[in-house]
């Protein structure tokens, strides 16, 4: 499996999905240069939602990643409340949250979000400050480091 971040993030705005650029992702796009392998998302997680989601993903085969037998999306949950989707599909792994830690839901994340153009588009993206806030709270030791980075990203920007 390739990660293909560009076909990713192109299916699920052609969807009509609303979201916020998370995670990884989101720090490389506002300058790091640290890795990432996956694509996260915040949105919010309805009933609906969820059936876009397996109607936007369906020929990439799309799994659950976090289940030891692989279930697929396609088939499982039926219904019901959900949180979080941990996706692997034909062209990478998508995270999809319904909040983020240390910040709040997606209506929070959208009112500082911040737009890029990536290949030609705009996407809403995490800002910095909530970015750098997200990955305190998670406080793993890659994400301790994104945030010495991020620090100085935004003090670059301070600057001007």
């Amino acid at each position: 499996m390739t990660q293909d971040f560009d076909r990713l993030l192109q299916r699920l705005a052609n969807s009509g999905l609303e979201f916020v650029i998370i995670g990884g992702f989101a720090a490389v796009t506002h300058g790091s240069a640290l890795m990432t392998r996956d694509l996260a998302v915040c949105v919010v997680l309805t009933d609906e939602t969820v059936e876009k989601l397996r109607t936007t993903l369906a020929d990439w085969h799309p799994k659950h990643r976090m289940t030891p037998e692989n279930l697929s999306f396609l088939d499982f949950p039926k219904q019901g409340p959900v949180q979080n989707l941990y996706l692997e599909t034909d062209y990478g792994i998508v995270d999809v949250l319904s909040s983020v830690l240390g910040v709040g839901d997606f209506q929070r994340l959208k009112q500082t979000a911040e737009d890029f153009e990536i290949r030609g588009r705009n996407y809403s993206v995490i800002s910095l400050e909530d970015l750098i806030a997200a990955k305190q709270a998670v406080g793993r030791e890659r994400d301790l480091l994104a945030v010495k980075e991020l620090k100085a990203i935004a003090a670059k920007r301070a600057l001007g």
